[in-house]
């Protein structure tokens, strides 16, 4: 009863709320009662009526968002430790406000390439705990002349997920991959030059990476994986060792054979100052997505990554590539993915895969399958000790298949959401934010997508068309059952112009033997000698006189 009470306090500014929805009951009841006894209406009375229960109306709605608003502010005052020398707190501090993404779940993210910054380019929405583990490989390799001239380390990927974690990523992708065209800097690129900088500034280059925070207002962190001279070394299944990272796929092609396993030389490289921390206080660890054997098994080689993986209590994900790689992944399922990782890691360093629904658009597909590559197959009945979560997890990006970014970060933060709800943590402030941001987040993509499709579709439809309804299933597959359609039309017109030239050849084949056969007839006539055209006359001539002579008697 005291707990009941404790609502109705002067400093939880309920009773207000109450008290107007209170009202709110009264004036529409009020004017639905006017309107059952009144016997008639006129025009002023209607009026009045219809104004009294709109108020009575309006004045409930209003009460109940705020009481529902003032419920979290003080669920939020009571719960929230940043907020035990604050009263009466806006309830903007805990969705609008940036600030609160400090408190958001501690998330890394192991991989490299494009697969590794789409993943945070999405999770930066939803929290400003993000440190991204990178691979850095390139030595050994031919470098660019920037690279040359500066004598800088490979920081191709590290530049990457720097741009994804970029408040305003997309200024910050022009000017970090911006080349000098003249003068006395032609040639060199402004990355380069940039990070060269904040190494002297800083002493190294592990701070100047983390230094860069602060200079390029980025959400989160980037480490690379180790500081020391790495390379990734194949070792064939016939054999053949490949010590050259770009050269792994050609030389798989070459030999049509696969990748037996993964090398880094020297084996012993230790992890950059901050990486094992970084795992170790994480509340989720993704590995992927990105290349298999180049950009996300190499940094799972380095010494203590995989036991501090191992040993962390966080929630460890691998997200599978949508599809398969030329010279490394031919032909691989879900289940080979993560078969490559244990074998090469052991169990226990993945707890949940996350991989995509597979539906997405044939002709698309057809464009991967001329280069070599193919859907990922979804065969997991190969893999044990693993939960798997089927996702919508693709889009189409110039003309490319991609994960869309809002999608697998809302399927990680989804994934979150649920283990803090096992653990009985609704009320905490983090579970309240993620699944409030998670919630306006699908709702602003649903109705984006929404938008997109009508707008596709009443591009080029007749006004009649757009009358009428569509199912579900139309809805979801219009765009491959398009696509099928056309196909169908494209064979039908090759079909019919294959009949057509087919007849065409039959009826010239046809004139071709009736010529043949009439011309040896004439030949026939042409050959005749007069002698024998003068006895087949006088035979006409007696015939004629017979018939004559017949004809009398």
């Amino acid at each position: 009863m005291n707990g009941f009470m404790h609502w109705f306090k002067s400093s939880t500014k309920m009773k207000r709320w109450f008290f107007l929805i209170l009202i709110g009951i009264l004036l529409a009841c009020y004017g639905m009662a006017e309107i059952i006894v009144l016997k008639e209406i006129s025009f002023q009375e209607v009026a009045k009526t219809i104004g009294i229960f709109v108020a009575g109306f309006l004045a409930i709605v209003i009460g109940l968002i705020f009481l529902n608003k003032r419920t979290l502010e003080v669920l939020i005052e009571s719960t929230d430790k940043r907020m035990e020398n604050k009263k009466n707190v806006n309830i903007n501090s805990l969705i609008f406000n940036k600030t609160v993404y400090d408190e958001g779940p501690n998330i890394v993210v192991i991989g490299g390439g494009t697969g590794l910054n789409t993943v945070l380019s999405g999770l930066k929405h939803y929290t400003s705990n993000l440190t991204a583990i990178v691979t850095v490989s390139g030595y050994g390799e031919q470098i660019s002349n920037s690279r040359k001239e500066l004598q800088t380390l490979p920081l191709n990927d590290i530049k990457d997920s720097i741009i994804s974690l970029a408040q305003k990523d997309e200024q910050v992708n022009k000017l970090f991959n911006y080349e000098f065209k003249q003068g006395k800097l032609k040639g060199l690129d402004f990355s380069d030059i940039y990070f060269l900088a904040m190494k002297e500034i800083n002493g190294n280059f592990e701070d100047s990476i983390i230094k860069s925070n602060e200079v390029i207002n980025m959400i989160g962190k980037v480490i690379p994986v180790t500081l020391d001279e790495m390379k990734i070394v194949a070792e064939l299944a016939n054999g053949y060792l490949v010590e050259e990272r770009a050269r792994i796929p050609e030389v798989v092609s070459e030999k049509i054979t696969k990748i037996n396993r993964i090398m880094i030389s020297p084996s012993n490289c230790k992890p950059a100052p901050g990486v094992i921390e970084a795992i170790k206080k994480a509340d989720c660890i993704i590995i992927g997505p990105g290349s298999l054997y180049t950009n996300v098994i190499p940094n799972l080689l380095v010494n203590g990554v995989t036991k501090a993986i191992k040993e962390s209590t966080a929630i460890k994900v691998y997200i599978s590539n949508i599809m398969t790689e030329p010279g490394q992944t031919d032909n691989y399922s879900v289940a080979d993915h993560l078969n490559a990782i244990i074998d090469h890691c052991g169990q226990g360093v993945v707890d949940y895969c996350i991989y995509d629904t597979g539906e997405i658009i044939p002709e698309f597909i057809k464009k991967y399958n001329l280069e070599g590559q193919d859907l990922v197959e979804q065969n997991i009945e190969k893999v044990k000790g693993i939960k798997f979560l089927q996702r919508n997890l693709s889009m189409i990006s110039d003309g490319r298949i991609r994960h869309d970014p809002n999608l697998v970060a809302s399927s990680i933060i989804e994934l979150i959401c649920d283990d803090l709800k096992y653990q009985d943590k609704q009320n905490d402030p983090q579970y309240l934010m993620l699944n409030t941001k998670l919630r306006e987040e699908k709702r602003i993509n649903k109705k984006k997508k929404i938008t997109a499709k009508k707008a596709k579709k009443n591009k080029n439809m007749p006004k009649e068309k757009m009358r009428k309804s569509k199912s579900k299933f139309s809805n979801k597959y219009s765009e491959r059952i398009e696509s099928i359609r056309e196909a169908d039309k494209k064979a039908r017109i090759k079909t019919e112009k294959e009949m057509a030239k087919n007849k065409r050849k039959n009826v010239t084949q046809k004139s071709a033997q009736k010529t043949n056969i009439e011309s040896p007839k004439r030949n026939t006539r042409a050959k005749k000698t007069p002698e024998q055209l003068r006895e087949e006359m006088l035979k006409q001539l007696e015939n004629s006189i017979y018939m004559n002579d017949k004809d009398k008697r």
